[in-house]
């Protein structure tokens, strides 16, 4: 599926204990940033983690990669873009940009989970609600 796409928008403002000395965000706090634009775009789609996690699929991080281009400081305004650009199989892959009120691009990352059953704690499928709840979102965006 050639044309797939979802796309979420969180906007925020760092804090304060997320900078370093020089008043930029800390490099660490960018993976937060990432998780947090997931669990928002999934919640945006209709299911959270926590729900997921209760029907019985837990999804682990088995890859993170950021490419860092300016540092985002204290209290300035970004758009954190967060994107599924495939189907999931037994992965599922999550692209991030991070962006300041002037439109440059700041961050950019991947971040890659497994599906996992939460009783074996082995790899599976995707769950096939989640895959026709993505299908069914990516037609209407």
């Amino acid at each position: 599926m050639n044309d797939f796409k979802l796309k979420g928008i969180f906007r925020f403002r760092p804090r304060y204990s997320e900078t370093d000395q020089m008043g930029v965000v800390y490099y660490g706090n960018y993976a937060t940033y990432f998780e947090v634009g997931r669990v928002e775009l999934l919640r945006e789609l209709g299911m959270s983690y926590a729900e997921m996690e209760k029907a019985g699929t837990m999804l682990p991080v088995v890859h993170l990669s950021t490419d860092f281009k300016a540092g985002a400081k204290y209290d300035e305004e970004l758009t954190l873009e967060t994107s599924i650009l495939e189907l999931p199989t037994r992965k599922i892959s999550f692209y991030h940009e991070l962006i300041n009120k002037e439109g440059k691009t700041l961050v950019t990352g991947t971040v890659v989970l497994v599906f996992v059953d939460t009783k074996t704690f082995k790899p599976k499928q995707c769950p096939e609600d989640f895959k026709q709840l993505l299908v069914k979102a990516s037609l209407g965006q």
